[in-house]
């Protein structure tokens, strides 16, 4: 039988990015032109501050520019007329070189005029508050005719992208070398489903670290998904943790999921569920006809006298109802798969068919044999 091999744990879904906006000038906000809690795209506008003093300011810094740039472009003739006559020794050196200093002089206010505007402008164009990430945003912080001040320690909203999104989880340490191998390089399958969890929990896996690593992987994506057929479960399997956390001996896991229709929301824990590989050719019997005892676990193998014998045996894992069988049974054998409370070591066994009301039959894949239930009775002294 093919089984998939699969890791469970509890994740939380964390945003790719999020942005504290907050304002780079002071003044009154004179709108808030979009809705708290509304999906916010990146440029868009997010608040308008009073501007009168930054537009003043911009256009005294323009006329400062234009009055400087024409006593440059004066100074700039003076100096040509000036080199002319030195040439023609008219006038003396130092003449020339004055009008020369006085040239480049202007000249470097006419650049720091240049800053100025470029800073006036700056402020004037932040008194538009615009996202700087496309997301959710959160509840507002300030409202209409509040007054901000540029660098304030409170945001004026907070935006989470959640277009992708990810999702964080932790699985056991002593999976960390399975993880690497089908997980790590990018280019081998992964597969994750997740359903929606009320609260953390201890991660878990449903495979045991003693699966033999050799085996094909299967599907290439990573489903997380409150409903299985949510199209927003589908992502991919891109981050290992470079370390193990020595406080818990669990080693973080990512996943990003496109999140198209917005179903996963920051701050949301999941039931994660990540594939690995199929297993093929295993040798499974249904969980309920292992029976754990004081020396181990086994289960009663029911020979052609249809007669019970005890049978130990070694669970290597457990996935989706069946358990995988190391050792102590071949194919073919069969199994009791309910009454073994009321079974002993050679009792006679009544076996009924799956369409039996009072019967069940249970199958195992390859070497899951029949399963009868334990009707029988110890034999007579």
């Amino acid at each position: 039988m093919t089984l998939p091999y699969t890791l469970e744990a509890n994740g939380i879904v964390t945003p790719i990015q999020t942005a504290a906006v907050a304002s780079q000038v002071d003044g009154i906000i004179l709108d808030v032109p979009f809705a708290e809690g509304s999906e916010v795209t990146k440029g868009q506008v997010l608040f308008k501050i009073e501007p009168h003093q930054y537009q003043a300011a911009y256009d005294m810094a323009l006329a400062q520019l234009a009055r400087d740039r024409a006593t440059a472009e004066n100074a700039k003739r003076d100096y040509a007329r000036f080199e002319t006559l030195r040439k023609e020794n008219v006038v003396s050196s130092a003449d020339a070189e004055l009008k020369a200093a006085t040239a480049g002089s202007t000249q470097a206010t006419v650049e720091a005029d240049l800053a100025a505007v470029s800073n006036a402008k700056f402020n004037l164009d932040n008194t538009t508050v615009r996202a700087p990430i496309s997301g959710r945003t959160g509840s507002l912080l300030v409202r209409t005719g509040n007054l901000v001040r540029a660098g304030a320690s409170t945001p004026l909203v907070v935006i989470n992208q959640v277009r992708p999104i990810y999702v964080r989880f932790a699985v056991p340490g002593s999976l960390l070398p399975l993880v690497l191998q089908y997980g790590a390089k990018g280019g081998l399958p992964v597969t994750a489903t997740a359903s929606a969890a009320s609260s953390p929990t201890t991660p878990k896996d449903t495979s045991s670290s003693s699966m033999d690593a050799g085996q094909k992987s299967s599907l290439q994506t990573v489903k997380v998904d409150p409903a299985a057929s949510n199209p927003d479960g589908h992502g991919t399997q891109t981050f290992i943790d470079n370390a193990v956390d020595t406080t818990t001996g669990t080693v973080q896991l990512r996943a990003k999921f496109a999140n198209a229709g917005g179903t996963l929301w920051a701050g949301q824990f999941m039931a994660v569920s990540m594939r690995l590989f199929d297993e093929e050719g295993a040798l499974v019997v249904p969980s309920q006809c292992v029976v754990t005892g004081q020396r181990g676990t086994y289960v009663y193998v029911v020979d052609s006298a249809s007669t019970a014998s005890l049978r130990m045996v070694n669970v290597e894992r457990t996935a989706n109802g069946l358990s995988v069988i190391s050792s102590g049974l071949s194919e073919g054998e069969r199994v009791v798969s309910d009454g073994q409370s009321r079974l002993t070591p050679g009792a006679p066994v009544d076996l009924r068919s799956a369409m039996d009301s009072a019967g069940a039959t249970g199958r195992g894949g390859r070497g899951g044999g029949r399963g009868g239930r334990g009707r029988g009775k110890a034999p007579t002294p």
